[in-house]
């Protein structure tokens, strides 16, 4: 079934940016706002799993007032990504045939992420990954098949690379041409780059 969960993840303190990421100003909007938006427009993605963790409230109410998307809070937030990672995991539907996983500080346009969808289902591989000019990007896409080995990484093996390495031969890459596959807004100074881009 071409059923996608998404997880989006929002549970950082952002102390490079200095104030949350997923309530900076992007595109008319807020970044958490629009991701929201990007991603309910791809079919697919039947759930949006916005994992929360520092300053839950403003999230959450964005989170419930987007389409098909709901939020989870972790606790744990503070011991590292791939806490949220699990929580995001433990909250996925039954019915998802494949697992997207997304950070609130990389905004993908619905175009680049109905591709990789798309990408993913024709190939029948178990994950894939996008790239341009030689970089792999994100988002990453893994078959439902794997999620029990998704709920087991650690901080230790690097969360998701141990899984991705132990598929090697079962990932695809789907050639992208929009550079917005690798923004990352780290900083002010990279919303500020790529506001000028």
């Amino acid at each position: 079934m071409r059923s996608v969960s998404a997880i989006l993840l929002a549970a950082g303190a952002s102390t490079r940016m200095g104030r949350q990421k997923a309530l900076l100003p992007w595109q008319g909007t807020t970044l958490l706002a629009y991701q929201l938006a990007q991603l309910a427009a791809v079919d697919e993605v039947r759930e949006i799993i916005v994992v929360t963790g520092h300053e839950p409230e403003q999230i959450t109410s964005i989170a419930a007032a987007a389409p098909r998307a709901r939020a989870v809070h972790n606790a744990a937030y503070r011991t590292g990504k791939v806490s949220s990672i699990k929580t995001g995991l433990a909250a996925i539907s039954p019915e998802a045939g494949a697992i997207m996983l997304l950070a609130v500080d990389q905004p993908r346009p619905a175009a680049l992420l109905c591709a990789v969808v798309d990408a993913h289902f024709a190939s029948g591989g178990l994950i894939t990954v996008p790239a341009r000019d030689g970089h792999r990007g994100h988002p990453v896409i893994f078959d439902r098949g794997l999620l029990p080995e998704l709920l087991a990484i650690t901080e230790e093996t690097q969360g998701i690379r141990a899984v991705m390495q132990a598929h090697l031969r079962d990932t695809r890459e789907v050639a992208v041409a929009d550079p917005a596959v690798h923004l990352d807004l780290n900083s002010p100074a990279d919303v500020e780059d790529a506001a000028a881009d």
